[in-house]
């Protein structure tokens, strides 16, 4: 690994394609490179998180998480490798069960807000939306893992929790979402 990115700038791609990880050159814009440019700006996302002052689970399972959206990076940049399975499905399907059992029940729709780590997760959320619509809209055309496209529908509901957890660990409630409000 040590040399494998000891170039940065390569000038193969300046005509508007881009080489995949099997070798192949696709355009800039194929669905394929639209779904990894998506999973690098969640992974971006997650790390601007990082950055706040986390509870330790929540620092923990994201610092998995980037690792594993490494690897579906991988796994899309090989038309037919997989790289993720149950097991890191089965970590988020496990986190969701137990930071949810902690918070009350929802009784409204809530916005993003609160503290600025809650707006970052929620921020975080939309983000990783936007990269299953796009992993799904390559899964239209080419052949996608199912375990891809479970592991980002559970992060982005990892995501919702944890930012009404970081709201609750720092003593905040949820924005409530106020249908009945007086509009002028």
């Amino acid at each position: 690994m040590a040399h494998r990115l000891s170039k940065i700038t390569t000038r193969t791609g300046d005509a508007g394609d881009t080489g995949l990880g099997d070798g192949s050159r696709v355009s800039k814009d194929h669905p394929r490179v639209r779904a990894l440019g998506e999973l690098d700006e969640l992974n971006s996302a997650i790390g601007v998180l990082l950055a706040e002052e986390l509870p330790a689970e929540v620092t923990g399972l994201l610092g998995e998480v980037q690792h594993d959206l490494f690897d579906l990076g991988g796994e899309l940049s090989i038309p037919g490798h997989a790289m993720l399975g149950d097991a890191q499905i089965s970590r988020l399907d496990a986190a969701i069960e137990q930071w949810n059992a902690e918070l009350p029940p929802l009784k409204e729709f809530i916005l993003p807000g609160g503290t600025r780590a809650a707006a970052l997760a929620h921020l975080t959320r939309t983000v990783c939306r936007r990269a299953e619509r796009s992993v799904v809209a390559l899964g239209e055309r080419e052949k996608v893992s199912e375990a891809a496209r479970r592991y980002l529908n559970r992060l982005s509901d990892v995501l919702f929790i944890a930012g009404r957890r970081l709201n609750r660990h720092a003593g905040r409630g949820d924005v409530q979402w106020r249908h009945e409000r007086k509009k002028r």
